[in-house]
């Protein structure tokens, strides 16, 4: 019954319950029925075939007219047959049909039904016998009446307690017609529908269930959107600064480019042109001669300085011979720079290029790193370590200095892109993030820290 409404499905399992009752009840007053029906039929059959056993003699005597006088003074004698027969078996005499119920009989299948095994006396004397037989149509006639009265009771009976219960169950059901109604509406997005209190202690539990699960899907939702847009904004936000990044990254190349080609080329040939004035004027011009040098010497330490902020602007060597070489190039100027510090650098790459961004980030991780090491650890012995491994390249700066900030817990990485300062290595974790990378300042084994960079060789 996977279609039927709850209504139809209760009412039918009542009228089940009920019509399996009433077959109960008929099948006791049926074999009550056959009980009656034999005791009367075979209580009528004694009685009559002892009194008829008594008289029977008395007129014998006097022939079998004087006992066909008799049995039709008697007449019809209830549930019973009698027939008189002479010596050669001929009937006599056979009792007139009862006038009880005349014309009338109970069905052939209910008289099977309730019908006592046939049972027949016979009483014989000298020229004849009487036979008695016992007849229960009548007894089972009253029988039929007061079952179809029973059945027809029976049946108003089902009728009208299927009606009634019909009718309760439709008030009892009706709110859940309501609950389903508020159900297809959320169903079709409209979440702001609410149940007023139902009627009955089930339907008004439903009703308030129901409302609390729509609030809560309302706010739930509603946080979901909010979510959304936050995730949208800080999207938008990411893409804004990649693209800031890429075109301050545009103009320092441009900046270093310049000052490569054009300032460094300038500044060269002045150098030149004072060194020769200055050959030129020695032994002659004293003066000149000492201008001359002092110009080719500031122009010396213009051009180291130069050479000094290129590689801080742009890591040319990085466009031209690729990341390896631009980490060497930055780890012998780190250690030229900064005589005291022990600098190992340890690169471990295959044949594969690195994406120019990726190779940028790591290179730009790497110069953010050692500048932290020195200027805020004290580092005396810093490692540079990038290798390929299965998530794709992984940077390592670890150094002996000061260490990180403390930590919020033993073993956890400091948080640095979420607290106040550090904006070197918050845009760092902002870049690294931005290419679907993991950034992390961590205590180093003993003391110091270390650094740690993971991108994936495929950059979003």
């Amino acid at each position: 019954m996977p279609h039927l409404s709850l209504r139809l499905k209760i009412n039918l399992l009542v009228s089940a319950l009920t019509l399996l009752f009433v077959t109960a009840v008929m099948a006791l007053q049926l074999r009550n029925m056959q009980e009656s029906v034999r005791e009367e039929v075979v209580a009528a059959n004694r009685v009559a075939a002892q009194l008829l056993k008594r008289t029977a003699w008395l007129y014998a005597a006097q022939g079998t007219p004087a006992m066909r006088a008799f049995l039709e003074g008697v007449g019809r004698v209830r549930s019973n047959d009698i027939t008189l027969l002479d010596a050669q078996g001929n009937e006599l005499y056979h009792s007139p049909p009862s006038p009880y119920k005349a014309g009338r009989d109970a069905p052939d299948w209910f008289e099977r039904l309730v019908s006592p095994p046939p049972d027949e006396q016979s009483i014989g004397f000298p020229d004849g016998k009487l036979v008695v037989r016992a007849n229960a149509s009548r007894a089972i006639i009253d029988a039929w009446d007061s079952a179809s009265v029973m059945v027809g009771s029976a049946l108003a009976l089902l009728a009208v307690v299927n009606a009634l219960v019909f009718w309760l169950v439709g008030r009892a059901v009706r709110p859940f017609a309501r609950i389903v109604g508020a159900l297809g509406e959320v169903e079709a997005g409209r979440f702001g529908v609410q149940l007023p209190r139902l009627p009955g202690v089930e339907a008004a539990a439903i009703g308030a269930a129901f409302n609390r699960m729509v609030a809560q899907l309302e706010d739930h939702i509603e946080t979901e959107r909010r979510a959304v847009r936050a995730e949208m904004q800080l999207s938008d936000s990411r893409e804004l600064a990649r693209w800031v990044e890429r075109h301050v990254e545009q103009e320092r190349r441009m900046i270093a480019r310049e000052l490569h080609d054009e300032l460094g080329q300038s500044v060269t040939a002045m150098r030149s042109m004072a060194t020769s004035i200055a050959q030129r004027s020695k032994d002659k011009d004293a003066p000149t001669e000492q201008a001359a040098r002092l110009i080719a010497d500031e122009c010396s330490r213009l051009y180291d300085a130069m050479h000094g902020i290129i590689p801080r602007l742009a890591p040319l060597v990085l466009d031209r011979f690729g990341l390896a070489e631009a980490l060497d190039d930055l780890a012998e100027r780190t250690r030229r720079t900064q005589r005291e510090l022990r600098l190992d650098l340890h690169v471990a790459l295959d044949e594969q290029p690195v994406p120019p961004d990726t190779a940028l980030a790591l290179y730009r991780a790497a110069q953010e790193g050692v500048t932290n090491a020195l200027r805020h650890g004290q580092a005396r012995h810093i490692t540079l370590d990038l290798r390929r491994d299965a998530q794709g390249l992984r940077l390592q700066v670890t150094d002996d200095g000061t260490g990180p900030p403390p930590a919020p817990a033993a073993g956890r990485p400091t948080q640095l892109p979420g607290a106040p300062g550090h904006y070197g290595l918050r845009w760092l974790a902002e870049r690294v993030e931005g290419l679907g990378g993991r950034f992390a300042l961590l205590p180093a084994p003993g003391r110091g820290a270390r650094l740690e960079v993971c991108l994936p060789m495929e950059t979003r």
